[in-house]
């Protein structure tokens, strides 16, 4: 189950057919990929993303997970990775940064999906697990902070190695931003948290660990707002930070800034869904959304006592793709068979490795 190898947008290939349109390739995306081999529903993933992921690994790839089922303890990349390999015996196709803009509903009740970049897909059903739709962080509006990103102004962290032996200034007060910068700690010569004020909007346990980490001198700690970046030739050199007593130079090599997310449900918007709060409302026995066809799973779905679990998300796709079946197989009655004793699923998996 590998990224797709996408046509020319202004290409004439026919559209793409498949059972399911799964918007979304986060953990939620990729289980209900798995879901719709298991019950016998062919599927094609498309995220807005250029990464397999979604919102986990864009955001904490390298944070502790617990409560997955089964699973004591794993990262957000582990958990991806495991999710490819259960998905790999139907090797679903994926289409990355390919972003969802119009949904149209034919007469034979199948819907024609286009993308941005010129795919068509025809499909009988889609599934939005989308988590808050597209986002991106709130960036730096310094004009010198743009030729800097992704080499020495980062919005995420990929990778903790990338920043061994290196100094690095974290900026912001919320849950993001301190456990970078205490995950930093362990890796880089030097980390600086940068904040505008003392308080902080991240949990209390995170804000103690903090303070705990800079009395024994594991890291540093800097009321100010940052005002300006000093460049040497490509490479950033130091940070101007404004604060009550006027401005310092803080030299690092690297600033890490986690304002936090814009969410926008984007072309979902107007796709004449029944929306409240940027989700969009769904039946919970099937998780259909207010047109019948189109899905919600996972954070975009909005209900009575919603919580913003990945294991309910799992729920939540399972029960809609039974669902989907109806509209993919209409003249078929579906048979349950527990996967214990489902044969042929048993030798995808044992040719899949």
């Amino acid at each position: 189950m590998t990224p797709a190898a996408d046509p020319p947008a202004d290409s004439l290939a026919p559209p793409i057919r498949s059972d399911v349109l799964i918007v979304g390739a986060g953990p939620v995306g990729l289980f209900a990929a798995f879901e719709a081999g298991v019950i016998g529903l062919s599927c094609q993933i498309v995220d807005a993303l250029d990464k397999i992921g979604g919102q986990c690994t864009e955001l904490y790839p390298d944070k502790p997970i617990y409560d997955i089922p089964a699973i004591p303890s794993c990262t957000a990349r582990d958990l991806v990775e495991r999710l490819m390999t259960q998905c790999k015996p139907f090797d679903v196709p994926i289409h990355l940064d390919q972003r969802v803009e119009s949904v149209e509903q034919r007469d034979d009740g199948r819907w024609t999906v286009r993308t941005g970049r010129g795919l068509v897909f025809d499909v009988a059903a889609i599934m939005l697990a989308a988590g808050n739709g597209a986002f991106v962080p709130q960036k730096l509006t310094l004009p010198e902070a743009l030729p800097l990103e992704s080499r020495h102004v980062h919005y995420s962290v990929p990778r903790v190695a990338d920043f061994a032996g290196k100094t690095v200034v974290v900026a912001g007060g919320g849950d993001s931003a301190l456990d970078w910068a205490l995950a930093l700690r362990k890796v880089a010569r030097r980390v600086t948290l940068v904040h505008r004020r003392s308080g902080f909007s991240a949990a209390d346990s995170s804000v103690a660990s903090m303070r705990r980490a800079v009395e024994a001198g594991e890291m540093d700690f800097v009321v100010g707002a940052i005002t300006g970046l000093s460049v040497q030739g490509d490479a950033l050199k130091a940070l101007t930070l404004r604060h009550i007593e006027g401005e310092t130079q803080l030299e690092t090599e690297h600033l890490v800034a986690l304002y936090g997310l814009v969410a926008d449900l984007g072309p979902i918007a107007q796709w004449g869904l029944t929306i409240h709060g940027g989700r969009v409302d769904v039946d919970t026995s099937n998780y259909e959304s207010s047109r019948p066809g189109i899905f919600a799973v996972g954070d975009i779905a909005n209900y009575p006592n919603k919580q913003k679990l990945i294991l309910s998300g799992f729920h939540e796709a399972s029960l809609a793709l039974r669902k989907a079946y109806s509209y993919a197989y209409p003249e078929k009655k579906r048979v349950h068979i527990h996967s214990s004793y489902d044969a042929k699923l048993a030798e995808k998996v044992a040719a899949a490795g």
